[in-house]
């Protein structure tokens, strides 16, 4: 999102520069690549850190931004303080997470979260979240309220849309029959997201689908993880599940499944694959966590966390609807992704929020 949110936004109006507390990565590399600036610190963990969060307070005073925008929980402590011991007059944070775990999540992500909710209301003038819940999850720990703003996530409903020819294209190469049902969970390999609880599901619904087949992909989604591969066993589905890791065709990949699965047990505030696979006319089974009640409606099925024999009967169900009805579904979802959650009117939501805080439109 955050990617999206600089590529498309408007030069004209905006100078948008970032600043990565870790290293460039992938992200910044893309970002460079299509003529953002990116520098990044290099933050070092313990005594060290001090001096590159002076680094970066020396930056904010030399450069002077009308508006810093802070990006999840440690950037919003540490950019936060940074921004205001630079004497740069507006700070915005972003939140993307509902409730953390012990034992799921970073203890360090739980304390500087913690930590941020102390200081959340004299740091920033406002706090995004892209979800309801999470807005309501963080009020509960002492958020103010009053701060926050909810900007949903965007999709670029061009990229990711229908694609009759993936269908095929995609059973294909994982070497499947063309009418092979197929059903998909996009998302990295943590608890979070809970690939065991989908692949309890995968088994209950395995047995009665002979031909039916599981596409995980993401991540540390991969043939070698020996945990996953342990719980494929334990299963026994063999070779009904397919891992394909980080792939760069995650709309054709999307576009070829009947079923898209969001399994996840807690944390997530909003699922971008569900909209994702929304916008590719693709029904949706999701667990009630953060927003994917709201974000799936009526076009789809929701289930309650961690009830595998849950998911394997709303997967069942809408399976065994006739095309036409499954298509709807489809087209209903797509129809409510353009609505609510086009790419184009997010950005103009935080641009707007933009020069709302820092008074832009005078400049």
């Amino acid at each position: 999102m955050l990617g999206q949110l600089l590529a498309r936004g408007d030069r004209t109006r905006l100078d948008q520069r970032v600043i990565s507390l870790g290293g460039l990565g992938a992200l910044g590399s893309d970002l460079r690549a299509g003529g953002i600036v990116v520098d990044a610190l290099d933050m070092r963990r313990g005594p060290a850190g001090a001096i590159d969060a002076a680094r970066l307070t020396g930056w904010l005073r030399r450069n002077k931004p009308d508006l810093v925008q802070t990006w999840l929980y440690h950037a919003d402590l540490i950019g936060g303080l940074a921004t205001r011991l630079a004497g740069c007059h507006h700070l915005m944070w972003n939140i993307r997470h509902t409730d953390l775990r012990p034992g799921s999540d970073k203890r360090s992500t739980i304390l500087v979260a913690r930590a941020c909710a102390a200081v959340s209301g004299w740091l920033p003038e406002r706090i995004v979240c892209n979800s309801e819940t999470a807005l309501q999850t963080h009020v509960a720990l002492g958020y103010p309220r009053d701060k926050f703003v909810v900007i949903p996530n965007g999709i670029d409903a061009a990229r990711f849309c229908p694609d009759p020819k993936a269908y095929a294209a995609v059973r294909r190469e994982l070497g499947v029959a063309a009418e092979t049902p197929l059903i998909g969970l996009v998302g990295r390999f943590h608890p979070q997201k809970d690939h065991r609880g989908f692949l309890r599901a995968a088994a209950l619904l395995a047995g009665r689908h002979e031909g039916l087949r599981f596409l995980l992909c993401g991540e540390n989604v991969t043939p070698d993880n020996a945990r996953l591969n342990e719980w494929i066993v334990e299963h026994g589905l063999g070779d009904r599940v397919h891992l394909l890791g980080v792939r760069q065709d995650m709309p054709r990949l999307t576009a070829a499944l009947d079923v898209a699965t969001s399994s996840s047990s807690h944390g997530e505030a909003f699922g971008n694959v569900i909209v994702e696979a929304m916008a590719c006319g693709v029904p949706c089974v999701v667990t009630d966590v953060g927003d994917s009640r709201s974000i799936v409606g009526a076009s789809g099925r929701v289930v309650a966390p961690g009830a595998p024999e849950a998911l394997a009967l709303a997967w069942a169900d809408l399976l065994a609807t006739q095309f036409e009805e499954r298509a709807a579904l489809g087209a209903t979802a797509r129809k409510r992704v353009i609505e609510r959650y086009a790419i184009k009117g997010v950005v103009e939501r935080y641009q707007a929020l933009y020069e709302e805080i820092a008074d832009l439109h005078g400049r």
